[in-house]
């Protein structure tokens, strides 16, 4: 596969993948198994991740504005919603801080991942019968959708599937759980490609993977492109009430991954 098609199909899925509950990580793996796509270089990886950062900023454009002006006027409820940012992104850091070497050989499991995706979608199927309620959020309520969070550090778990679901099934209403499951991870998405960042600076030698610029700068543009449709399809089958749906799709493919992959 050509490097260009490769960044053009890692772009596309990181974009798809990223905010449909079905699991981004898991599906590079998925596609490292079947299309013989390699896990991105650092640079291709960090660039990726910053479009579908950029996805969430312009989709949420309008209420990230007003909550930073918030904050600057020092309003409570602007603060406490920032306060209930932070709070929600502790788990998932030391959650990564204490495991991330043991997590990292999940990656190299395709059965692994497909037990994941599996139990993602017993999760959402769940929205079914559960997830009602109109609640606002609250500092239990932010906590506990971080825990969700932090369970999508492992490849096959979806970040936006449990941090919704969770928020769901805590009785949030859907729109204000799709918002806040999004910008609770630009801090980790901003952290995370900030860390990177560095590590290529303190390389010795550039990257023997490294990519020319403009390609880099085509992925980001599909990524976020792809990423914003992708948000705006996500927010209108959650409104719909078929965000289970993506529960069905997570276990046939969790069983077709268990059973044809090795």
């Amino acid at each position: 596969m050509s490097e260009f098609c490769k960044v053009m199909v890692l772009a596309v899925l990181q974009g798809v993948a990223e905010f449909l509950p079905i699991s981004s990580s898991g599906h590079l793996v998925i596609a490292q198994s079947l299309l013989d796509v390699n896990k991105p270089g650092m640079e291709l990886e960090v660039i990726l991740h910053v479009g579908t950062m950029f996805s969430i900023l312009i989709f949420y454009r309008k209420f990230l504005i007003d909550l930073a002006l918030g904050c600057l006027r020092r309003e409570k409820k602007s603060l406490l919603y920032l306060g209930y940012v932070i709070l929600s992104a502790i788990p998932a850091v030391v959650f990564y801080l204490l495991c991330h070497k043991r997590i990292e050989a999940f990656y190299e499991s395709p059965r692994s991942v497909g037990g994941f995706l599996m139990f993602t979608g017993l999760v959402l199927l769940l929205l079914r019968w559960l997830g009602k309620g109109n609640l606002p959020i609250t500092g239990g309520r932010a906590f506990l959708v971080g825990i969700a969070q932090a369970l999508a550090i492992l490849p096959g778990i979806s970040r936006s599937g449990m941090t919704i679901a969770s928020a769901r099934m805590a009785g949030i209403a859907a729109d204000v759980a799709a918002e806040f499951s999004f910008v609770m991870v630009l801090p980790l998405l901003a952290g995370g490609a900030l860390l990177d960042i560095l590590k290529m600076l303190k390389a010795t030698e550039p990257a023997a993977d490294a990519h020319h610029g403009w390609l880099l700068g085509v992925g980001a543009l599909v990524s976020a492109v792809v990423g914003y449709f992708a948000l705006a399809l996500l927010v209108k089958v959650l409104k719909g009430g078929r965000f289970w749906y993506f529960g069905v799709y997570c276990l046939l493919a969790g069983l077709f991954v268990i059973c044809c992959l090795k």
